[in-house]
């Protein structure tokens, strides 16, 4: 098991745990809201390299995957993790389901997961998403939370938790403070348990909800491995570059995230992930072609960052014709022209 990094925060009651390597547990977005030994000295780095100890980088590639679909692409390129997409709440229910519709113990999800790590890559539980309702928005106590939460780690076999925050999930402060108090009492039960926060970003960085999450989570003494952006889906009009688009969102955000828990330069970015959308965006403007998966990689590389990602495996191959859609965001394709599998391979590096 490898080693993780416990850094001060400048408040004292909070630890961000830092990945540093590829075999570490790895730990999508629209609006503006849109290792070391223990080491307690923010002000140094004691692991600046973004190598492992074979020279192989230290970013992960960690796709999402549907949870109870399998597709042929889900094992393209080097995949450290795979981030489950998604567990919800049974409608108002405070039960986990996968989807908010299948059962936590569904057996072909099950064998589904079993069949995932079959290569020797971990499985990271992703809660709540952009569609349906996240479970901290219908338990009633952080304890009851809690449960849910971890009964759906069990059912996958998981000590990696992500949890997906936006739309009115994200401004919804009294289901944030709830969530940060069950996380904190499911690491008391379970110290190993890894978690990370998707969050939507814009270039300019995170927005004061995002914000707002990270500072519960920080007074609620929640240990956080990793804050995931999701470089996607800015606004119609950010018509630019998309991989430089990404490159500022994680400068500003990583600026963000070095002050609100008092780490180091090279600390908050061994704290950070970056997850595009792959392709067409469902902003009819924004389309991640290749060349900016390769630019993301080799950004992240550079930084040290812990792992890379992208919404989603499934689409990760050409349109039916042309090998580019109409315009809009398809959940089967990329809308660009490609070989299946290709942003895999690209941002896996």
């Amino acid at each position: 098991m490898p080693t993780r990094s416990f850094l001060k925060p400048v408040a004292g009651l909070f630890c961000l745990v830092a990945l540093a390597c590829a075999g570490c547990s790895p730990g999508p977005g629209s609006d503006t809201d849109a290792g070391a030994d223990a080491h307690t000295d923010t002000d140094t780095d004691p692991n600046p390299s973004s190598t492992g100890p074979a020279g192989e980088s230290a970013t992960g590639y960690a796709p999402y995957v549907s949870a109870t679909t399998a597709s042929g692409l889900d094992s393209a390129g080097s995949v450290s993790a795979y981030n489950l997409a998604f567990v919800l709440a049974d409608g108002g229910d405070c039960t986990p389901m996968w989807d908010g519709a299948k059962s936590i113990g569904d057996v072909a999800v099950k064998s589904r997961i079993a069949a995932l790590t079959d290569s020797g890559a971990t499985v990271r539980v992703s809660f709540g998403g952009a569609a349906g309702t996240e479970l901290a928005r219908s338990c009633d106590s952080a304890s009851e939370l809690a449960k849910a939460y971890g009964e759906a780690l069990d059912a996958a076999g998981a000590s990696e938790a992500d949890f997906d925050i936006e739309g009115d999930a994200l401004k919804d402060s009294d289901s944030v403070d709830l969530r940060s108090k069950a996380i904190a009492l499911l690491q008391k039960d379970r110290p190993d348990l890894s978690v990370s926060f998707t969050l939507p970003v814009m270039p300019s960085g995170l927005g004061d909800d995002s914000v707002a999450l990270l500072e519960s989570a920080n007074d609620n003494s929640v240990e956080v491995s990793t804050v995931n952006i999701m470089t996607m889906n800015y606004g119609s009009s950010y018509d630019g570059d998309m991989g430089d688009y990404a490159e500022q969102s994680a400068e500003a955000t990583h600026d963000q995230v070095a002050d609100i828990f008092g780490l180091s330069d090279s600390a908050a970015w061994r704290g950070m992930a970056l997850t595009s959308m792959i392709g067409q965006n469902d902003v009819d403007e924004e389309t991640f072609t290749l060349d900016d998966g390769a630019q993301v990689r080799q950004f992240a590389e550079e930084k040290g960052i812990a792992w890379v990602s992208m919404w989603a495996a499934f689409r990760d191959r050409p349109c039916a014709g042309d090998g580019s859609s109409s315009g809009a965001a398809r959940s089967d394709c990329s809308g660009v022209e490609q070989e299946e599998g290709a942003f895999a391979q690209t941002l896996s590096g």
